[in-house]
């Protein structure tokens, strides 16, 4: 005999809807890549040394206001600009750090304290663009009860029975946060690949291929200047 008991499960059991994801960790993140550019010299920074934190407020304060008032698409939209910005001044900064490396414009020690600050921004930063990214970023997960799919299979998402009626029944569906793409892009920038999650999607494959670049790029900096130091 047949019987469907498994999925009628009581309406006052099944796990609903998710609080909004806090958009606090993100808004820290942002915050410490600009404290992390005061650290940096002039010769590394694309004009005051305070203009990274200005514009990252400037824009996150809008973010901030559309989330809270629903407007979604505007808040897509400035968060990729905020991602943008970041990255393009990360990179130009990378690219003034090789260049003024022959040149021993600065002290070692500042050399080095600013590849440890590129290389923290790198991890905050594409940690960033994977929270954004990933299942329609962080409002698209917030309509979606659970994660089964996306850019990144993290092993929640590989458990027997993750996500189905049964398991909502006693467990809360679950769905990645900030924290996890942070741990992510750290992963990727201390060992140049995922270590947990194996990459799904073409462009998640591309930044991380692009962070670990980034993160190698520095480290051999770092590398070469400590034996010049020695």
């Amino acid at each position: 005999m047949t019987t469907d008991a498994k999925t009628e499960v009581p309406p006052e059991h099944v796990h609903q809807l998710d609080p909004p994801e806090p958009r606090w960790p993100a808004a820290i993140a942002g915050a410490a890549v600009g404290l992390l550019y005061l650290a940096l010299p002039q010769s590394m920074n694309i004009g005051p040394r305070w203009l990274v934190i200005v514009v990252i407020v400037a824009l996150t304060i809008p973010t901030l206001v559309t989330h809270r008032r629903g407007h979604h698409k505007a808040n897509m939209v400035l968060g990729f600009t905020i991602s943008s910005v970041l990255t393009l001044f990360m990179i130009w900064s990378l690219i003034l750090l090789v260049l003024g490396l022959p040149k021993h414009t600065e002290e070692p020690t500042t050399m080095l304290r600013s590849a440890i600050a590129l290389w923290v921004c790198n991890v905050l930063i594409f940690a960033l663009w994977y929270w954004r990214l990933d299942a329609g970023g962080p409002n698209g997960r917030d309509l979606t009860p659970g994660h089964d799919r996306g850019a990144f299979l993290f092993p929640q998402m590989t458990e027997e029975g993750f996500n189905s009626i049964e398991a909502n029944v006693k467990h809360p569906c679950w769905s990645p946060q900030f924290i996890d793409y942070l741990f992510l892009a750290f992963n990727t920038s201390t060992a140049f690949s995922p270590t947990d999650a194996p990459v799904l999607s073409r462009w998640a494959k591309v930044l991380t291929m692009i962070q670990s670049s980034i993160s190698l790029a520095v480290i051999a900096l770092l590398a070469a200047r400590a034996v010049n130091i020695l």
